[in-house]
């Protein structure tokens, strides 16, 4: 697909346009995505916390750090872009400081933040990362982000055994506004899900206690080992896993925006609150699919107010950090897999359908697709990576100087 969507707008035209470009859908589009990047994530950080026995403190000001970080980048990059630039925290390297928090003290944790961010921040000003993306051929780009959101959408199905009647009901109000041409059915289908568990009163408030939070200060250690086994994994994860894909979703959409500056920007955030508990802050693939797409905004040059308002989303949230996880905790899981699974239908339709546009390269786009969804990970290198690089070298081996 090609770039459709210029806008060569300054900042301060965009922000100035921001009232006019953002509708209803566009604030809900935000607040799913917003929920999407809280209801798994986020919990991982109470493990990561919990395995390096941090403080509630400690644990208070990392996820604050995380979560404004994310706000202040999808902000500022989607008014500079006027495109609906997404940004999350790195799921994949929370998972990593998991087992890393147990090995390692939590200065040198920060220490491995710290250099991590600022290698991101480097990456970008070299502009090698744009140029490598740019190799990349269209129908395996649409093959990579349909892989990487079709393992996330299937929590739709996989969910109904346990919760037939919270995601049929859902389902069915879905797409009978679908039928009645709603523009996000998706909101409906939200706010039937909260209907119907606050109707089974399973809507458990009790743990619920707003309290702000504060940022903490952590003085950074350096060693061989926290940097080999924390700050290299983080850049690679950071690259492979999140920012590949996040790119692979704009350009899916019709967006052009230039993947350098994004990299440099949230590098750049990375490294400024590393100091205060922030393991790193990525572009987004699966919540950039629920703002990049016709339901946000039906005007592909005013959605970029949809991931404005996740990155406002993101800050309110950020500024109660743990207190919005216990918001989240207050409603089924099977709420928040819903939603998303509903909101992220027409990506992986448009995924798929990039993918096969092209015959002489669908088997190279069915690799990448396939490698993404089985999850595998390689010398701790996601399933994303993997695919890219498979289906880039399968479609080399069968388009390369191949005569008619």
């Amino acid at each position: 697909m090609q770039a459709e969507h210029r806008t060569p707008q300054t900042f301060l035209q965009n922000l100035t346009d921001l009232p006019g470009a953002m509708a209803p859908s566009a604030i809900m589009a935000g607040l799913i995505a917003t929920l999407v990047g809280y209801s798994g994530p986020l919990l991982v950080l109470f493990e990561a916390a919990k395995a390096g026995s941090l403080t509630d403190a400690q644990l208070g000001s990392w996820i604050l750090t995380v979560t404004i970080g994310t706000g202040i980048c999808a902000i500022c990059l989607s008014l500079w872009y006027r495109q609906p630039i997404m940004c999350a925290f790195s799921s994949a390297g929370a998972v990593l400081m998991v087992t890393a928090l147990a090995q390692f003290s939590y200065a040198e944790a920060v220490g491995g933040y710290l250099v991590a961010g600022i290698a991101c921040a480097l990456l970008g000003l070299s502009r090698l990362f744009g140029r490598a993306i740019a190799l990349v051929p269209k129908p395996i780009v649409s093959a990579l982000i349909a892989g990487v959101i079709f393992r996330f959408g299937i929590g739709l199905f996989t969910d109904f055994p346990k919760e037939p009647l919270l995601i049929g009901g859902m389902v069915l109000v879905f797409f009978l506004l679908k039928r009645q041409g709603m523009r996000a059915p998706s909101i409906g289908a939200l706010l039937a899900g909260l209907a119907l568990v606050a109707v089974q009163g399973r809507v458990l408030l009790t743990d619920f206690h707003p309290a702000l939070a504060t940022p903490v200060f952590t003085a950074p250690a350096f060693s061989i080992q926290s940097m080999i086994s924390i700050a290299l994994p983080l850049f690679l994860l950071a690259n492979t896993s999140q920012n590949a894909p996040g790119v692979a979703v704009l350009r899916n959409d019709g967006y052009d925006a230039p993947p350098d500056g994004p990299v440099t920007m949230t590098g750049l955030v990375t490294s400024l609150f590393a100091l205060f508990g922030c393991h790193g802050i990525t572009m987004s693939a699966i919540t950039a699919a629920i703002c990049t797409g016709k339901e946000a905004h039906p005007d592909p040059t005013k959605r970029y107010s949809a991931a404005v308002a996740c990155g406002l989303w993101y800050a309110l949230f950020g500024l109660f950090g743990a207190t919005a996880v216990a918001l989240f905790r207050a409603v089924p899981p099977a709420l928040a897999s819903g939603v998303a699974g509903l909101s992220l239908l027409g990506a992986v339709a448009n995924g798929m359908t990039g993918a096969m546009s092209e015959p002489k390269q669908r088997e190279g786009a069915l690799v990448t697709f396939m490698l993404t969804v089985s999850g595998i990970e390689l010398f701790k290198v996601g399933a994303p990576f993997w695919g890219l690089v498979a289906g880039v070298l399968v479609n080399a081996l069968l388009t390369w100087r191949r005569r008619e």
